[in-house]
């Protein structure tokens, strides 16, 4: 009984992620790993639909994380990620993840990359990814530590910012991404042309020492990609490269969006600006070109951003052909 009880764990685990591989560009051997869990943005989704097009059209193979109920099915923020080893071996974390308390066992492989000081994309809500009760193993992870060697956690000290709350009203207001004229030659904003549209409303971005500001949030009046901007409300920083140190000293490279509600991604702008941002994050700066293919894999039809508003019933091996819909709608 036992036995069978660690191969049915194990099967859950390998169900619990999707693996595609990169067939476009054989020669690019590097391994990305998402981890999707947050309760609002439609993690799920971003994560899948990017995994897809670094994987189709430049060769990654790209490894995507998802929180799961005890079914195995995708239940949005869940403190419940199958699979973490993964981070073993990956060249590059990309972090979408809220409020999480992972079991210290899953934990932990996110701890071990920290350490090692591997290069993290972080998005939204992972300013914000982990919420851990003090005393805990990992509770200097949460965004309100008071660690005196990690204060506000995982979002200060490995993105830059913890959370500093909503700027303009979200659901209400969507927003407008200006590139930071000086930064026009950054390699992260090839392609990009200025006034990308995001539904998602902005954050308080706080610009510190050693960040490379690329590009600011202004909000909007409305959520009509049209609308004009509010000019009660200056723009703040929203996207930025930085380095942070680990714990033998080796600096590693991390680039942040406080933007990426999967609808975002719709915008092809927005989306073009994240896949360099992998690239760069990456070390493969050299490989990114104005006219890189962005365009999704299998239909794209991201759900409206709202808590608890997911689309149920659905398993990551439900994703697993790589020209699925994103998500099925069950």
């Amino acid at each position: 009984m036992k036995i069978l009880f660690i191969l049915l764990l194990s099967i859950i685990s390998l169900n619990a992620q999707i693996t595609y591989k990169g067939d476009s560009k054989p020669e690019n051997k590097k391994h990305i790993v998402f981890v999707a869990s947050d309760h609002e943005y439609r993690a799920e989704e971003a994560c899948t639909g990017l995994a897809r097009i670094l994987a189709k059209h430049h060769g990654y193979t790209c490894t995507v994380l998802y929180g799961v109920d005890d079914k195995g099915e995708i239940e949005a923020g869940a403190s419940n990620i199958k699979g973490l080893e993964a981070l073993e071996k990956a060249d590059l974390m990309v972090i979408y993840t809220r409020f999480l308390d992972l079991p210290d066992d899953q934990m932990k492989y996110i701890d071990d990359y920290v350490k090692r000081g591997r290069p993290v994309v972080g998005m939204r809500t992972s300013s914000h990814g982990f919420k851990i009760k003090p005393g805990k193993t990992y509770s200097k992870y949460d965004f309100r530590s008071k660690d005196p060697e990690f204060k506000n956690g995982f979002g200060e000290q490995i993105l830059g910012n913890t959370w500093e709350g909503h700027y303009g009203t979200n659901h209400k207001q969507g927003t407008r991404i200006q590139i930071i004229p000086e930064q026009k030659s950054n390699s992260i904003l090839t392609g990009v042309k200025d006034g990308a549209f995001c539904y998602a409303g902005g954050y308080n971005g706080v610009a510190r020492e050693g960040f490379t500001v690329l590009t600011n949030s202004q909000p909007l009046v409305s959520m009509n990609k049209d609308a004009a901007l509010d000019d009660k409300k200056p723009a703040v920083p929203s996207t930025w490269t930085r380095h942070y140190v680990s714990a033998d000293g080796k600096k590693a490279r991390v680039f942040h969006s406080t933007q990426g509600a999967s609808e975002d991604f719709l915008d092809d702008d927005y989306r073009r600006m994240m896949i360099n941002g992998i690239f760069w994050a990456a070390g493969d700066e050299a490989n990114i070109n104005a006219d890189n293919d962005i365009s999704f894999v299998g239909k794209y039809q991201p759900t409206t951003f709202k808590n608890g508003a997911y689309v149920r019933g659905v398993k990551p091996s439900d994703l697993k052909d790589m020209n699925s819909p994103i998500l099925p709608k069950k």
